[in-house]
């Protein structure tokens, strides 16, 4: 019997159809957490991640995905809607989990020496986007469930951000501000929601081999440090993060809150900044 099994809990995962977002979804569902997804797909890419879903749905809990944009006001509202049927009959969200990983990888100037991004260049609404998108879009999300009164007596925000918040990647700008606003976000929300049992922490993963990073420029070459420097000789896997996701779900979590927790093996302790020239 899993952790959760005789509770109504769900976890709202946003951006659950890969990566972290995916795996904290198997892991808890395995745990007995009710899952929903959001997620935003292209339909000729469902028949890779519908086996993925079909491996929740065995685990015998409740399994909703949305192929729907949360990031604006319209899907946000239909997802909303959706939510509030599944969690009829006293479900509530345990867990909110923010992983959208869309923004834009682009140079502030082209590399020198290089056409690549010559005519792809960050443009002024490129860093609101991104920023929006993987950085205040926690907020909006949070302070919706807690206005719809969805949230648990003692529930969880959990953010995602990575080493990119603080270290200088080559057209990883516009992702970088974002991060820094979501930890420092983080904060705030952890302060504010705290009197109402909400605990908010960040997970800053390790290098992770995930669709996202290989949209980042020299993702490779970032890949093959983070593996030559890591205490373990291998990149973290969403596995790895699924498994502190479900840790901070757990009781004996309660008292963490406001943190950016590391997990990534030792991966930056192990070794200075990064150069991705």
């Amino acid at each position: 019997m899993g952790s959760f099994s005789e509770k109504k809990y769900w976890a709202l995962i946003l951006g659950g159809s890969s990566g972290f977002g995916l795996a904290a979804a198997k892991k808890l569902a395995e745990q007995g957490m009710n899952i929903f997804i959001v997620h935003k797909d292209r339909r000729g890419s469902m028949h890779e991640i519908e086996p993925e879903f079909e491996k929740i749905r065995s685990t015998g809990v409740n399994f909703i995905a949305l192929n729907k944009d949360a990031l604006t006001e319209s899907g946000r509202t239909e997802i909303l809607s959706e939510l509030s049927n599944a969690l009829a009959g006293n479900g509530k969200i345990r867990l909110l989990l923010h992983s959208i990983a869309y923004g834009n990888l682009k140079p502030l100037i082209p590399f020198k020496d290089s056409k690549e991004y010559d005519t792809a260049l960050l443009e002024e609404e490129d860093f609101g986007r991104t920023i929006f998108s993987m950085g205040t879009s926690l907020a909006v999300w949070a302070k919706a469930i807690f206005d719809k009164e969805y949230f648990a007596g003692d529930s969880r925000i959990i953010g995602l951000t990575s080493e990119g918040s603080s270290v200088a990647w080559k057209g990883y700008a516009a992702i970088s501000m974002a991060k820094g606003v979501l930890e420092n976000l983080c904060r705030s929300m952890a302060v504010e929601f705290a009197p109402y049992g909400i605990r908010t922490n960040i997970i800053q993963a390790g290098v992770t081999d995930t669709p996202a990073l290989r949209m980042i420029p020299g993702s490779k070459k970032v890949a093959a440090f983070a593996r030559s420097r890591n205490p373990f000789g291998r990149l973290t896997t969403p596995e790895d993060i699924a498994g502190v996701i479900y840790l901070l779900c757990m009781d004996e979590s309660s008292w963490i809150n406001g943190a950016i927790i590391r997990a990534d093996g030792g991966e930056q302790i192990a070794g200075g900044l990064m150069d991705s020239n």
